[in-house]
């Protein structure tokens, strides 16, 4: 079957600090490391086995560790809901003594309750969740990110989650927009965005700013007065091929960027993966990237394969990144764990060279079991 799958699973920090079996408990799931999240959004979240809590809610995008005072002012905020000043690294040390490494798990441009400047729609609507790459401020924000894992010596590699366009789709607390069923394409013309700087960005790259905003806007109102998607972005073919190909330019920068600070600190055996899609048009915490221009000193991709497909992987392979598929292992999100080991044996085949695993904290006992079982499957 070739090389050994690289396996690991994401954990939050709450998962194990305070919880003494914790690092146990994610050693005999027999991963190469866990990813635990260092820089993080809101959230709610179960614990079902920690002893001094069952449900956590990390009230904003917030550091789980200490930052730079040089770089604190652009950062997220210190998490106050666990009882430590490095939950992190408290993390990192509780999972060394079970022989776990630790990658860190870093969300970029996916925030909330945050002070920086953000995508606005055609309709001249703010997504306060998501930060505009365009913005210079924000490629500052996301090199900030990346030299403060960089700077861990606890850190043995970096997962980077929403690192570049982030858009429409996303889990609102108590949304209502499901009222529309957009379409895929609908979906993009709702994340493009219109802030000063993609402006100047379209100009500089021949597009009319404003003509792009009445065509999006004429396209999406069409939906909004119909009953039901229809086909296409409504756009220019040549005009479509020109906005895709800025966002690209700019979401490579961005992450052309991120690796250098990482690799100027941590060298080049040190890894770098992104979470993607290959659909360069997609705007999700899965970014989508084009793989012929992605970022040439990565490491590799996770990509989402969550419903058990293989398409991702399989539309991802051919470039020198590494693929990763991401697989769900939550019986209570969707998942059937009793199928992870045959569904990492068909990534494998469709090129991945690894697996992540979501999620170690959020798993049942039985989830954990069935994780277990498909990972000991796997390295046998």
């Amino acid at each position: 079957m070739g090389d050994a799958l690289n396996i690991a699973a994401y954990v939050y920090p709450w998962d194990v600090v305070g919880d003494p079996g914790a690092p146990e408990s994610v050693a005999g799931l027999g991963l190469d490391h866990a990813v635990v999240a260092a820089f993080y959004h809101a959230t709610r979240a179960l614990t079902p086995r920690h002893p001094g809590h069952r449900v956590v809610v990390a009230e904003h995008s917030a550091s789980y560790l200490p930052v730079d005072a040089s770089r604190a002012q652009i950062l997220p905020p210190r998490q106050t809901w666990i009882d430590s000043d490095d939950a992190f690294g408290a993390t990192t040390a509780a999972l060394a003594t079970a022989g776990v490494k630790t990658h860190a798990w870093v969300v970029v441009d996916h925030v909330d309750a945050f002070d920086a400047p953000h995508v606005v729609n055609a309709y001249g609507d703010v997504y306060q969740w998501a930060l505009c790459p365009a913005q210079e401020t924000v490629h500052e924000y996301a090199v900030a990110l990346a030299a403060a894992i960089a700077a861990r010596p606890d850190v043995d590699g970096v997962e980077f989650e929403a690192a570049g366009w982030y858009g429409f789709d996303h889990l609102h607390e108590h949304d209502k927009v499901s009222g529309i069923p957009f379409s895929e394409d609908e979906l993009y013309l709702m994340s493009l965005c219109f802030c000063d700087s993609c402006r100047s960005e379209y100009q500089d790259s021949g597009i009319d700013a404003a003509e792009l905003r009445a065509a999006v806007r004429n396209r999406l109102d069409a939906r909004f007065s119909s009953s039901a998607p229809s086909g296409g972005t409504g756009l220019d073919a040549d005009l479509a091929v020109a906005v895709l190909g800025m966002r690209t330019r700019i979401a490579d920068d961005l992450r052309e960027a991120m690796v250098r600070e990482v690799r100027g600190r941590r060298g080049a055996d040190f890894p770098v993966l992104f979470h993607a899609n290959p659909r360069p048009h997609r705007s999700t915490a899965f970014t989508g990237v084009d793989l012929a221009t992605f970022a040439k000193d990565a490491t590799g991709v996770v990509v989402n394969s969550w419903d058990g497909s293989t398409e991702n992987v399989t539309l991802s392979t051919g470039h020198p990144a590494a693929v990763h598929a991401g697989l769900l292992g939550v019986r209570g999100m969707g998942a059937h764990p009793e199928r992870l080991a045959e569904q990492a044996t068909a990534m494998r085949t469709a090129g991945a060279k690894g697996i992540r695993l979501y999620h170690a904290g959020l798993a049942s006992n039985g989830d954990l079991e069935a994780i277990r079982l498909a990972v000991a499957a796997c390295r046998s």
